[in-house]
């Protein structure tokens, strides 16, 4: 089989694929019913995809592409936080309008994950980051990206199950803004409103470490060795996010 072959292959069983999941009721397909849409063999379908979860995952990516294109070339604005929830609007418009492709992403047998899972990871924690190069954030933005990835996707995981219980997308526009002033700042807030000493959950220090942290990985400090400027970004994560206060 030749290289041309089989892309042609590989094309044919994506799209026999992605329309047998667009019409499914689960967000499945069986491998057979693939080959028999594509006309292709059950060999030719292993050989290119490995197992049914490398085509299903596959299948996502592919799905996904257009999604992530469009988060690639946004332009970011002077609003890091407004990026955010736009960011966010954006996920869950695309989960309602492609149910199957975005449940199928984050099913937990899915054993082989998709490279869009992990891309759309880090073009949040890239705005996450710009927040905190903003002082706008008060956690380290990796502990940020992963609440708000973890609610963004559990609000929209609960419209497409559970439409009885989540009929109105307004939820998830309240718990996005609930979720994200937990973790940011207005640009003009106080730096140590409510705490005096600036040493509490959301206080001076955890802000301003934070905000270092990040401008120090935009712009890595020529003085220090790799060892220093490493052991500095320990400490700053330390004082970034002090964990639940203690007794």
């Amino acid at each position: 089989m030749s290289y041309r072959e089989g892309m042609d292959a590989r094309e044919k069983i994506l799209d026999a694929a992605a329309e047998l999941l667009a019409r499914a009721s689960a967000a499945d397909v069986s491998t057979r019913a693939v080959c028999e849409a594509a006309g292709v063999g059950a060999p030719m379908l292993y050989r290119l995809f490995g197992d049914k979860a490398g085509l299903l995952a596959a299948v996502v990516d592919r799905g996904f592409e257009q999604y992530l294109a469009s988060k690639r070339a946004a332009l970011p604005s002077a609003d890091p936080v407004a990026d955010l929830r736009r960011g966010w609007d954006n996920h869950m418009r695309f989960a309602l309008e492609h149910p199957n492709h975005y449940r199928l992403m984050y099913s937990p047998e899915l054993t082989t994950p998709p490279a869009a899972a992990k891309e759309a990871h880090a073009l949040l924690h890239g705005v996450l980051e710009r927040c905190a190069a903003a002082g706008l954030l008060t956690v380290p933005p990796e502990a940020a990206t992963r609440v708000v990835m973890a609610a963004n996707v559990g609000a929209a995981l609960s419209m497409l199950t559970r439409p009885e219980q989540y009929p109105d997308i307004r939820f998830a526009a309240r718990l996005r803004d609930s979720v994200i002033d937990s973790l940011t700042r207005p640009a003009d807030a106080e730096a140590d409103a409510g705490e005096p000493h600036g040493t509490g959950r959301g206080g001076a220090v955890p802000a301003a470490a934070a905000t270092l942290a990040a401008r120090l990985r935009a712009e890595p400090p020529q003085r220090l060795t790799t060892v220093e400027a490493a052991l500095l970004q320990q400490w700053l994560e330390t004082l970034a996010d002090p964990g639940e206060p203690t007794d």
